[in-house]
C-alpha cells in the first residue's frame, strides 16, 4: 500500500515543480489545448449524430415495438457515448505528448536538471525521436483499445457491469496513462517499450497511485490541459525511481526512493548519454 502513496505523492509533486516554474508551465499548457479542441469537436459530433449511426447499425430493430426500440437504441447511444469517452480519456495523452513532444522533452529535461544537475540525452535527432514516440504511441493505443473494448462488452454484465468494470476500467486507463507519460524521461535513458511495460507492471501500485487519480481527474472538462504539464513533471520523477536512480537530492522527498536492491544501492543510473549504468547514486 506504501506504493499507492508514492504514486499519489510523484503526481503531487509535479504539479507543485510546474506552479514554481511558470514559464515551463505556459508553454506546456500548448499542445494539451490544441488536442482539447480536436477531441472536443469529435465528442460534439457524436453526441449529435450517436443516435443516427445506432440506428444504421441496428436495422434489424425497425420494427420493434415502442417504448423498446426507442430504450434499446437510447441505451447502445449511452454506451457508444461511455466508450468514446474512455477512449478519449486512454487516448488524450498519447496525442497530447505526440503533439507537444519538444515541449514536454524540454519540460522533463528542466526536471531533471533540478533534482540532479545534468539530465540524460538519447543522442537521437528529433526525427527519430518523434518516430519512435509516434510508433510506441500507437502500440500502446492498440492495447487501450483491445482493453476498452472488452470492458465495453463486459459492461453489459448486470451489476458487475455496473460496478467492477468502472473500477477495473480506471485503473487500466491509469496504467497506460502512466506509461505515456513515464515514456518522455524514460526513452531519453535509452529504455524501450517493452522494457517500459516491466518496470511498470512490477510496480502496479505505484502506477496505480499515479495514474488512476489522473484519469479520474481527466474526466472534468479542461482539467487534463491544465494537470499535462504537471503530470509529465511528475511522471518524471518517477521515472528516476523507476530507472533505478538517486532522487535522494528532491527536497520533497527526504528518504528518497523505495530502493528494490536494498541498502547496497540502486540498480543503475543513467549517465549523461541517457544509458543505464551498473552503478547507483550519481553519476
Amino acid at each position: 500500500m506504501r506504493d499507492l502513496g508514492r504514486g499519489f505523492g510523484y503526481l503531487m509533486k509535479g504539479q507543485r515543480w510546474v506552479a514554481q516554474h511558470g514559464k515551463q508551465y505556459g508553454v506546456g499548457l500548448l499542445p494539451g489545448l490544441i488536442t482539447l479542441l480536436l477531441y472536443a469537436a469529435a465528442l460534439v459530433a457524436l453526441a449529435l449524430w450517436g443516435t443516427d449511426f445506432v440506428g444504421w447499425a441496428t436495422p434489424f430493430a425497425d420494427d420493434w415495438s415502442s417504448p423498446w426500440l426507442g430504450l434499446f437504441r437510447g441505451f447502445l447511444t449511452a454506451l457508444l457515448f461511455a466508450l468514446a469517452l474512455l477512449l478519449s480519456v486512454i487516448t488524450f495523452t498519447a496525442v497530447t505528448l505526440l503533439v507537444g513532444q519538444p515541449f514536454y522533452e524540454s519540460l522533463s529535461e528542466k526536471v531533471d536538471i533540478s533534482v540532479a544537475g545534468h539530465a540524460p540525452e538519447s543522442g537521437l535527432p528529433l526525427w527519430r525521436e518523434l518516430w519512435i514516440s509516434a510508433r510506441d504511441s500507437l502500440r500502446i493505443v492498440v492495447r487501450a483499445v483491445i482493453w476498452g473494448i472488452l470492458l465495453f462488452a463486459l459492461g453489459f454484465i448486470p451489476v458487475v457491469g455496473q460496478t467492477v468494470v468502472p473500477v477495473i476500467g480506471f485503473c487500466v486507463t491509469g496504467f497506460f496513462l502512466t506509461e505515456e507519460l513515464t515514456a518522455v524521461a524514460l526513452q531519453r535513458r535509452g529504455v524501450e517499450l517493452r522494457d517500459r511495460l516491466a518496470l511498470l507492471r512490477g510496480r502496479k501500485q505505484l502506477v496505480w497511485g499515479f495514474g488512476t487519480p489522473l484519469a479520474v481527474a481527466f474526466l472534468v472538462p479542461f482539467v487534463a490541459v491544465f494537470l499535462m504539464p504537471g503530470a509529465v513533471a511528475g511522471a518524471t520523477l518517477m521515472a528516476r525511481e523507476l530507472a533505478g536512480e538517486n532522487a535522494s537530492d528532491d527536497p520533497d522527498d527526504p528518504d528518497g526512493p523505495e530502493d528494490p536492491q536494498g541498502p547496497a544501492g540502486s540498480a543503475g543510473s543513467a549517465g549523461p548519454d541517457g544509458q543505464m549504468s551498473a552503478t547507483g547514486g550519481r553519476p
